[in-house]
């Protein structure tokens, strides 16, 4: 698997690769009418981020929620998830994120677990950056206590790695919009991993209505893509996990399964089996890698996995299935795929992300349906129609960005964007409906994005 970064301080990816077969054959179909030829980032890119921390959920500097994970996190599990790594892809980069109480406890295993993330930078070119509220920060503490504990956090890690380093990226699971703002102002990082697509009724947080793909964030909302240049942040937002777009569109555990199922090891693995889980690992893959490429001009994978929840071997298998499969491949450290977006998009002016995903006959992917995604400045758009028949496709997603949005003042659950149909259907107006059936200027907004839906309207 090629690497186009050498390490943190060059970062010029080798860009531009032949298309599949599968991928040329869809430029060629219907939904290639839709393709983004000015999108100008080519490639195929993973991201894969570990997480050493104490407590299972350190939502506050102060509070914890769950158990005492130290012994699984003790410095024999960081060294087999490196290696696994390594096993799955010898010239990749990881992204270590450490948690607040990992970056203090003075117990020899922390002591040890600090010095080997320190080292993995030094060896590898890995990326060691701070994880603030165990993904939950805005959920359960404050705007203002959470850019302090950030601060200092990063001030921290610098001198742990030594050197002047200085991480170019926050992983956070969920980063409210000021605090992303903060990052690029005043802490000189551009790049978040900052929203967990399509969350909701999971966990400790709600966070449904964003763009899957890199943006820049709106001031009024993280979920929202700037609209220009009186609300922009300049801090490319990351998604955490790749989800299968299928089940994605569920809420919670309804229908008796988790609706993050995709490339994470819980939800795949630990769920399905290693058989089914793996194969669902792949085909979430390859709906980026294959037709993702070819109508987007690039896919981006990416993945966070805890050091205590093991799963090591499922790993190590991924990356080499997925090297056997894409050669291409670039695995890289969330900072730097970030900057690279950054360096071929100043701004959401070419924003234009396209999916189409048949299900992949794992629960809540049902092989009969296809779900689109259609992503850009202006909105998001998903449609559902059952392939093996002539159904006329129903909209179960219609967000607008271009409507004015605001974040929850004080910290709650509930960070979603949702107005006018969400696909989790949690409101009453959340039933699908025909693209006809919407209203006549929701219609016009659509149509003037994508002509060509206006015949299968």
């Amino acid at each position: 698997m090629r690497n186009g970064i050498v390490d943190q301080s060059r970062r010029n990816f080798v860009v531009g690769t032949a298309a599949t077969s599968a991928s040329l054959a869809l430029l060629n179909s219907p939904a290639g009418a839709f393709t983004n030829a000015a999108q100008t980032l080519r490639g195929r890119f993973l991201t894969h981020v570990s997480i050493v921390r104490v407590n299972q959920i350190e939502v506050t500097p102060t509070k914890n929620l769950g158990q005492d994970e130290a012994p699984d996190n003790r410095p024999e599990r960081i060294r087999s998830r490196r290696e696994a790594f390594a096993r799955g892809c010898p010239d990749g980069k990881v992204t270590w994120a450490i948690s607040w109480l990992a970056l203090h406890d003075q117990r020899k295993e922390y002591q040890e677990a600090r010095r080997l993330l320190a080292q993995y930078h030094d060896r590898y070119g890995d990326e060691v950056t701070f994880i603030p509220g165990g993904y939950f920060a805005p959920m359960f503490d404050t705007r203002e206590h959470n850019r302090a504990t950030i601060h200092e956090a990063l001030q921290l890690i610098s001198n742990m790695v030594g050197g002047g380093y200085r991480p170019q990226c926050l992983v956070a699971g969920f980063m409210d919009a000021e605090n992303q703002r903060h990052l690029a102002d005043d802490e000189g990082i551009h790049v978040c991993q900052g929203q967990i697509w399509s969350q909701h009724a999971i966990d400790n947080g709600d966070g449904d209505g964003g763009i899957c793909y890199p943006y820049y964030p709106s001031r009024e909302h993280y979920l929202k893509p700037a609209q220009g240049k009186a609300d922009f942040i300049d801090c490319v937002c990351l998604d955490g996990w790749t989800c299968d777009f299928l089940t994605a569109r569920r809420d919670g555990f309804k229908g008796g399964f988790n609706s993050r199922l995709g490339v994470g090891p819980i939800e795949s693995v630990g769920n399905l089996g290693v058989t089914a889980g793996r194969k669902e690992m792949m085909d979430t893959t390859a709906v980026h890698f294959d037709s993702g490429v070819a109508l987007n001009g690039f896919g981006f994978v990416t993945s966070i996995w805890e050091t205590s929840i093991g799963h090591d071997e499922d790993l190590a298998w991924w990356l080499q299935a997925v090297r056997e499969r894409w050669p291409d491949t670039k695995v890289v450290t969330e900072g730097a795929f970030g900057l690279e977006w950054r360096r071929h998009n100043p701004d959401n002016s070419k924003l234009d992300y396209q999916f189409k995903e048949k299900g992949t006959g794992a629960p809540g992917s049902e092989k009969e349906l296809e779900i689109e995604w259609f992503m850009n400045q202006e909105f998001r758009l998903a449609l559902l129609h059952n392939w093996t028949k002539s159904e006329t496709p129903m909209v179960i997603d219609f967000t607008r960005y271009d409507l004015r949005a605001q974040e929850p003042p004080t910290p709650q659950r509930e960070w979603s964007l949702m107005n006018v149909i969400n696909q989790k259907e949690t409101r009453p107006q959340d039933k699908p409906v025909r693209i006809s059936q919407l209203k006549p200027e929701d219609q016009q907004r659509i149509f003037a994005k994508y002509p060509a839906l206006k015949k299968r309207a």
